[in-house]
């Protein structure tokens, strides 16, 4: 999706935080380091040490992100591209959901702390409960889009961030706690958690071209066919079977977050019927 250039972005709350380079990661070449890469991108699962990563992870100051202000600046520039994008998830999901606060959103530059660990592009984005923050890098789809050759594009951004998003909202409802993610295979709670969040993300992605900023300006314009396809790729790309086929072994037992047709079935079914019917709980195996 494209941003209507004369939006006001400039309300959002994104911080960016960080300090010291990120051994590893940009150097890993061939099919393994992309499947590897796609991995982390999307599922928040720390392979570092796959990628030959480590060290310290030092804090760093949170600071705004720079020249953010308008939809033309979202629209040349990946950080404020996310941090505009908050903008559009908060004012959604205030709408969908009673009582709903926001979560932290923080660009990492190189590498920070966190209560779940270490961020940075060698980690993917990924959603900390306990701080009920969302920790992204966005040179990471630089890393795709230039090494790869993957599209890594606007909407395909967006849906990792709203899938992030996805987690929070699971996080706040309590739906975390009634369906711990323990244990691993096609029908387990991990599974679900990871599809409902896919599904969250379609049902935003049908809706996001509604939200506003203060001056009655729409935040996007509505997603063209093409970027749809991109986004369905997206997900599809990071199903547990077609990751696990870069290894050449699939194993349904191991999965933790669904197969390529799951997770574009799940987007898919949010983005035509909304946020109800997104309740991957209830449905049994064969429905999933």
């Amino acid at each position: 999706m494209t941003f209507n250039p004369n939006a006001d972005v400039g309300g959002n709350t994104a911080r960016k935080r960080g300090g010291g380079a990120v051994a590893g990661g940009v150097g890993v070449a061939g099919l393994g380091g992309l499947a590897i890469l796609l991995l982390q991108l999307f599922t928040g699962g720390d392979f570092s040490s796959l990628l030959g990563g480590g060290g310290s992870a030092p804090q760093g100051q949170e600071t705004e992100i720079a020249g953010c202000e308008t939809g033309a600046d979202a629209n040349a520039n990946d950080e404020c591209r996310i941090a505009a994008t908050q903008l559009v998830l908060d004012g959604f999901w205030e709408g969908q959901l009673e009582g709903y606060r926001a979560p932290k959103l923080v660009i990492v530059d190189g590498q920070t702390s966190t209560a779940c660990g270490t961020a940075s592009n060698a980690t993917g984005p990924f959603y900390c409960p306990p701080e009920e923050s969302i920790y992204i890098d966005p040179t990471f789809f630089g890393i795709l889009r230039q090494q790869f050759g993957a599209e890594a594009g606007p909407l395909s951004q967006m849906y990792v961030l709203a899938h992030e998003w996805g987690h929070h909202i699971q996080q706040i409802t309590g739906v975390m706690d009634r369906y711990p993610s323990n244990g691993t295979g096609p029908e387990s709670n991990g599974v679900r958690t990871e599809l409902q969040a896919d599904c969250f993300a379609g049902a935003w992605v049908a809706n996001a071209s509604q939200e506003k900023d203060e001056n009655g300006v729409a935040f996007l314009q509505e997603p063209t066919e093409a970027q749809l396809r991109d986004a369905l790729e997206a997900a599809g790309t990071v199903g547990d079977d077609h990751i696990q086929e870069q290894s050449g072994q699939v194993n349904p037992e191991t999965w933790t977050h669904g197969s390529s047709e799951q997770r574009q079935r799940w987007f898919a079914t949010g983005y035509k019927s909304g946020v109800g019917a997104c309740d991957t709980f209830r449905v049994s195996g064969a429905d999933l």
